[in-house]
């Protein structure tokens, strides 16, 4: 999902940080209650009706884990996140150069990892393309190391203050051992916790693979560990997500019952409308358009996705949507007497949300709903950023998460996911107030 910008737990994150070691194997889902755990283990009893798909509370999940506080898609980030009460714990996949599916957010190395402090790998790096079709001048490839290798490098954040404290602290995390890690807590702790994996740039794998590169199509290998962990079931607390609506219609193709959720981008916000802006040059097709689309020929854009005949399209495959939060809460700009973005919070430049207003929300969530699709949208951070947090909230994350979780969304990825409990917790105690 979208980087941005794009272009009180100390205690027990010590706790956390010298927790039970994980164990080799397949998981016992079935011995450690995954599929009998009620609503995904939220306590949606306590609250009264909501409007969202199932009139339940909407869900947390914590993106990348708890990756506000610890380098993202590691296991202590993970562990942190279900300490936190999430209800799900999302990786991206990528595969590695022998075929195990493992959890980061691109397919290069340098931005989340020390790759660059292990002369053992200096001969690596090498152009490529960034898995969206974008040049990539110079970096170390995922596809290129085995998983082995992919064990001695340490884990950085791109983006937190906060989590970067613990930059190679902590190693690149398997999809299996995520999911041993929530059978472990689950049988702890009596609580499941869902698993919401996205097939990350599956065309770039599908290319891999044809090639001889690596040695599993992405799809099979997860549908495979899906299977072996027995967690190919309709009610299993799965989702998989994609961009790339061919990823998701062929894991269906190959027997795949899970739920599933079709993410929507576009390639930014015009802050003095408060429209997405849906580009058809070269340069903007890369977020405006799923690659595989892309690479098909064909001209359709994300925003054919929002449209009802789209979302009926998208039901044929998926149980839900994905999309950015300004399709459903947009925001824009106050305009200067010279027709400019106001820079409103006074420190000198116009920086995003930090300087725009939310806006009254779309229809997307009823659309949706209407189609039979729950909503999870992305992505919530705390921090002040181009993307983060917008002016009229004062710096309040609680308030945005509150606007729109009146609207019916069903969930949320969340880079602070306790704050996105907290929020929750606010609305179904105290209506919202």
């Amino acid at each position: 999902m979208r980087t941005a910008p794009r272009y009180r737990l100390v205690a027990m994150a010590a706790a956390l940080l010298c927790g039970t070691c994980l164990q080799a194997g397949a998981a016992d889902f079935e011995s450690a209650g995954f599929r009998d755990d009620p609503a995904l283990g939220r306590l949606h009893d306590r609250f009264d009706r909501h409007n969202t798909l199932d009139g339940r509370a909407a869900i947390v999940i914590a993106h990348r884990g708890a990756s506000g506080y610890f380098p993202e898609e590691t296991i202590e980030a993970y562990r942190l996140a279900i300490a936190m009460g999430v209800d799900a714990i999302e990786p991206d996949l990528v595969v590695s150069k022998d075929g195990v599916l493992v959890a980061r957010h691109d397919i290069t190395l340098n931005t989340s990892t020390d790759v660059a402090k292990h002369p053992e790998f200096a001969s690596r790096k090498r152009a490529g393309e960034n898995g969206d079709g974008e040049a990539v001048a110079a970096d170390w490839f995922v596809s290129d190391f085995t998983v082995a290798e992919l064990k001695t490098l340490g884990a950085v954040s791109p983006n937190h203050p906060a989590a970067k404290v613990y930059n190679g602290l902590f190693r690149i995390a398997t999809f299996q051992e995520i999911l041993d890690l929530i059978k472990l807590k689950a049988k702890e702790t009596g609580r499941v916790v869902a698993v919401y994996p996205e097939t990350k740039n599956p065309s770039y794998h599908l290319k891999l693979w044809g090639s001889g590169l690596i040695p599993a199509r992405m799809e099979d290998a997860l549908v495979a560990v899906l299977n072996s962990n027995g967690l190919n079931d309709r009610d299993a607390p799965v989702f998989v997500q994609s961009f790339e609506p061919t990823s998701l219609q062929y894991m269906r193709g190959i027997g795949s019952v899970v739920k599933q959720v079709q993410l929507i981008d576009a390639y930014d916000v015009d802050f003095k409308t408060g429209k997405m802006v849906y580009g058809t040059d070269a340069a903007h097709l890369v977020y405006s358009q799923p690659t595989d689309w892309k690479l098909a020929g064909r001209s359709e854009l994300f925003d054919t996705m929002l449209t009802p005949a789209g979302l009926s399209r998208i039901r044929a495959y998926a149980d839900g949507i994905g999309p950015w939060k300004p399709m459903i809460v947009p925001v824009k700009c106050t305009l200067d007497a010279a027709g400019n973005c106001a820079d409103l919070d006074g420190n000198g430049s116009f920086d995003g949300y930090a300087d725009a207003i939310q806006q009254a929300p779309t229809s997307l969530v009823a659309d949706a709903h209407r189609a039979g699709l729950f909503v999870h949208e992305y992505t919530f951070r705390s921090e002040k950023g181009y993307y983060n947090l917008p002016y009229d909230v004062k710096g309040d994350p609680v308030k945005e998460y509150l606007t729109h979780l009146r609207l019916g969304v069903d969930g949320v990825f969340s880079d602070a996911a306790d704050t996105a409990i907290y929020a929750r917790e606010k609305l179904g105690s105290h209506g919202g107030r």
